[in-house]
């Protein structure tokens, strides 16, 4: 028998309409306008045939939460779904492919650290467009959609996760679970992970001049270089009414703020009076390297009856540190396979069952992974490299193969040719950046 899962209490924050009034037990102050609630969390030991519809606990709201939650309750699972803020929004770009489309984007443009700048996107189709969306909005609509399927959304603060010996038995004030998917981001508790490292992400919304928000109508921008972020790159996003001007870095996060300062400085003209309404800072998982498949990104991410996914799994590529699609993507496909091996909560669930869910996921995203990974690594290491990314960026052929990949989530098959051609130009723009920097030096001494 597999021994239970006991969740250490975990704190309401406020009111939620969607909260289920049974399985909390309020404890108020007078006058207070918050209500506190505590109570545990047990994993129940059934038989393999369950008398009752299989019940799950997802820990976290954001999209791999809330696409988690919507599947598991339209396959008949007994569904909660735990988010601490439901108002929560995180420094992230809002970047998303045609599936998960809000605001679209037809161009991007590549700064350069020298601030050379290259246009990306005509090798759009007509049909084709990046989205762009503002998380609080989007981790909302998911939750809400969970919430119509029939999954309970808690507004509760989850602290900490026990599995403690066999015939351990939950106290008064429980709500039995028989499985969990944590989805509570890059300092998960769901499970010990294993040692990663992680990259800090500093955003600023800052709302500018109308004639100045045209400009963004439909374009981002990224920038590189060592100014903004030695190791990945800083952004400027456009949102409904707004921007969002970030960065990121793993190896320098006490220089953070001085990252974001350049970056600023960098997109000076384009928001030039604006005002900070917002400032967002979290943590984004970075996988160490190398590590091994099949237990990539993270060490673990999956133990028992508990499986991860999104951030918590470390689902973030390197590169272009894109994570809402594999987020709400390893939400959908974790909750799949607890359907699929529960008969549509007929029947308990175990390791094995949640293991087809890793299995699936590593088969089908482990080459766009691999390949951001290399890119990284040639491109990102020195501004000589980044200066040639970015004369790269300007090749048809480049703009073509990285659009098809980013868009459909996949590694898109190349033709011969054109890789040997792309490869001899690589080099060569390698080779000049380093000449040029080279010759830069000879003119500071």
């Amino acid at each position: 028998m597999t021994p239970s899962v006991v969740f250490k209490f975990f704190t309401a924050l406020q009111h939620s309409s969607l909260e289920h009034p049974k399985l909390l037990h309020s404890h108020t102050t007078p006058n207070s306008p918050l209500t506190y609630r505590r109570f545990r969390i047990t994993a129940g030991k059934s038989s393999p045939k369950l008398h009752r519809n299989l019940r799950v606990a997802v820990i976290g709201g954001g999209p791999a939460g809330g696409s988690a939650a919507e599947t598991l309750a339209k396959g008949g699972i007994e569904t909660y779904l735990i988010e601490r803020k439901l108002y929560n929004c995180k420094p992230c770009g809002g970047a998303i492919p045609l599936c998960m489309v809000d605001r679209r984007l037809t161009k991007m443009k590549m700064i350069s650290p020298s601030n050379f700048a290259v246009d990306i996107g005509k090798t759009l189709k007509p049909h084709e467009y990046i989205g762009m969306v503002s998380r609080e909005v989007l981790d909302a609509y998911l939750r809400e959609r969970a919430s119509k399927n029939g999954a309970k959304v808690i507004n509760g603060l989850f602290l900490k996760m026990d599995i403690p010996n066999k015939g351990a038995t939950g106290e008064k004030k429980t709500l039995e679970v028989d499985a969990v998917i944590g989805a509570d981001g890059a300092n998960s508790k769901s499970i010990d992970a294993g040692d990663y490292d992680y990259a800090i992400a500093f955003q600023e919304r800052i709302k500018i001049r109308n004639d100045k928000m045209m400009y963004y109508e439909d374009l981002a921008e990224m920038y590189v270089g060592d100014d903004v972020s030695p190791d990945l790159y800083a952004w400027v996003f456009p949102k409904c009414d707004h921007v969002a001007v970030g960065t990121g870095t793993v190896t320098h996060k006490g220089d953070i703020k001085k990252f974001q300062e350049a970056t600023r400085n960098r997109a000076r003209d384009k928001i030039l009076g604006g005002k900070i309404i917002r400032v967002e800072v979290h943590p984004i998982p970075e996988h160490p390297q190398p590590h091994p498949i099949p237990e990539h990104p993270r060490p673990r991410r999956l133990l028992g009856r508990v499986a991860q996914g999104g951030d918590a799994a470390g689902y973030v590529t390197k590169c272009s540190g894109e994570g809402i699609y594999f987020a709400a993507k390893s939400g959908r496909m974790c909750a799949e396979a607890i359907v699929e091996g529960s008969e549509n909560g007929k029947r308990m669930v175990d390791e094995s069952d949640l293991r087809k869910y890793l299995e699936k996921w590593n088969k089908t995203y482990w080459p766009p992974y691999k390949v951001l990974d290399v890119l990284q690594k040639v491109f990102y290491r020195s501004k000589p490299a980044r200066e040639a990314f970015v004369e790269k960026c300007a090749d048809e052929y480049v703009q073509k193969m990285t659009f098809d990949s980013y868009l459909y989530k996949r590694v898109a098959p190349g033709n011969p040719l054109e890789d040997l051609k792309l490869a001899v130009n690589t080099i060569g723009s390698l080779v000049r950046a380093n000449a040029l920097r080279r010759e830069m030096e000879k003119l500071s001494v």
